[in-house]
């Protein structure tokens, strides 16, 4: 445990900086473990309060009173979490190997705690009869079932069996994403002859180069990242380079060594059943879909089948043009394989629209497309953006912008963060540090703090950030959360 002094530590108290954002500047590694224990043990207390209480239980002293506990968790929680995603080290993932459990035991102290669930029951089972608004009624919806699907009727052994499954899960899951994390970063393919090369384009081979230089390597360094990953696949004229590269991203985390998660994946399959069964439910696709639009595996096979039975003439017919391609190409004993799939297709889509996706490169410079992406928000809902250098962020190619509504009142903090890095998971996502909220005694209407993280291509020495089509794409999707999350009200 830290020696560190609530003064000291930058998560205590409130954030003195604009608009309350987080001090990434000041938050140091050894901050988080003191300062989510003490928010377990701020938030026992409010828990506690909560039972303790004589009065009868109603929706201001039991729903409501819950539903504001555990502030101080929240916060740094938050920050953790997506540090993790984003900003991870080696550091920190050890520390969330000590921490994760430690949360899901306190999540199970609470869902578990037969008396505070009583009175959640109490104020439930008096929903018809309570004058509630519409929000009310969801939060105290949210609130019953949330219990109910984390084990608050279960009895005895089932208990303590659902708290060891739980705990044992939230292990599995963040050690299956350190290692696949870990297996991406760990994977090089160097190149060092020229006619490797072939078939690339000059901004693929720039930055290639580049990632050797920073490596203190000759030559061209390919990784398992999206955007060296990629345009390899889609361009490179060596087939057996392609096969290489293909294999290392399909086989990630099934190698004989310490990031094989091969068994982890049955574990968590396995864990997941046992948890869903324990809770009355068939397997765990009946438990999760239960809550989403789906609502059973029945509709969701329905439409794949829907799915299937709509594209495969469609597909058949493009598998049908790309193997006949690649056998102009190659002779008549040629058959298209998984690695080949890419490379062909751009082919064909090429010979018969003639366009490539490298064409459009130039028109996508990052710069720009940002301007389009907030012009196009600022021509729908007059919202504008204003970059603010003085919030802080919690890495330097991570911009912060002020974000107004169409009246110039503030309206929530963006931040941005396109490009890949070693500490940072594949993909593309929305996430939040600060949720909006209003504070019930002056009214304030408390804006939220949201993120749109990607891994698009880099700028290199000699050109800016040039992005793909899909990378255009994928951009407006995730700042499309983004806006669900800055207008929430």
């Amino acid at each position: 445990m830290s020696n560190i002094t609530n003064a000291q530590n930058p998560f205590y108290g409130q954030y003195h900086t604009p608009h309350g954002t987080v001090p990434f500047d000041r938050i140091k590694t050894e901050h988080y473990e003191p300062a989510i224990l003490e928010g377990i043990k701020l938030q026992n207390a409010e828990i506690e309060a909560i039972i303790q209480n004589p009065e009868k239980a109603d929706f201001s002293n039991t729903i409501e009173a819950f539903e504001e506990s555990g502030e101080l968790l929240d916060k740094v929680v938050a920050v953790f979490g997506n540090m993790l995603s984003a900003e991870t080290n080696d550091d920190l993932q050890e520390l969330a190997q000590k921490i994760m459990p430690l949360l899901s035991e306190h999540s199970n102290n609470i869902t578990l705690n037969e008396q505070l669930f009583a009175r959640v029951k109490e104020v439930y089972n008096q929903k018809e009869t309570l004058q509630l608004t519409q929000e009310q009624k969801q939060l105290l919806e949210n609130a019953y079932n949330s219990f109910v699907r984390h084990g608050a009727n279960l009895k005895g052994e089932a208990r303590e069996e659902y708290r060891r499954l739980t705990t044992e899960l939230s292990k599995l899951t963040l050690t299956f994403s350190e290692n696949n994390l870990k297996e991406t970063n760990a994977y090089q393919m160097l190149l060092t002859k020229k006619e490797s090369l072939a078939g690339l384009p000059d901004i693929i081979i720039e930055a290639a180069a580049e990632t050797a230089k920073s490596e203190g390597k000759e030559g061209w360094v390919f990784t398992l990242h999206a955007p060296s990953y990629v345009p390899f696949m889609t361009y490179s004229d060596n087939r057996d380079l392609r096969q290489k590269l293909y294999m290392a991203y399909n086989t990630k985390c099934t190698h004989d060594n310490e990031f094989n998660n091969i068994d982890i994946v049955k574990k968590i399959a396995n864990t997941r059943m046992k948890i869903a069964q324990l809770l009355g439910y068939k397997d765990y696709a009946e438990y999760t879909l239960k809550k989403r639009m789906a609502e059973n595996s029945e509709s969701v096979y329905k439409l794949l089948n829907q799915l299937l039975e709509a594209y495969t003439p469609t597909a058949q017919q493009e598998y049908k043009e790309i193997q006949e391609l690649a056998r102009e190409e190659q002779g008549n004993d040629f058959v298209v394989m998984p690695w080949d799939w890419s490379y062909y297709s751009n082919k064909l889509k090429d010979k018969k629209f003639n366009i490539n996706e490298e064409m459009l490169r130039p028109y996508f410079e990052l710069e720009q497309v940002k301007k389009g992406v907030f012009g196009l928000a600022e021509k729908l809902y007059g919202i504008t953006f204003r970059k603010n250098t003085e919030i802080p962020v919690y890495h330097k190619e991570v911009e912060a912008f002020e974000v107004f509504d169409k009246n110039g009142k503030f309206l929530a903090v963006l931040y941005t963060d396109f490009h890949p890095r070693l500490g940072k998971r594949a993909g593309a996502w929305m996430t939040s540090y600060k949720d909006q909220w209003i504070d019930k005694k002056t009214g304030e209407n408390s804006r939220p703090h949201v993120s749109v993280v990607m891994n698009f291509t880099k700028p290199t020495e000699n050109k800016p950030a040039l992005l793909t089509f899909n990378e255009v794409e994928t951009f407006l999707h995730e700042f499309g959360h983004s806006l669900h999350g800055m207008f929430a009200n």
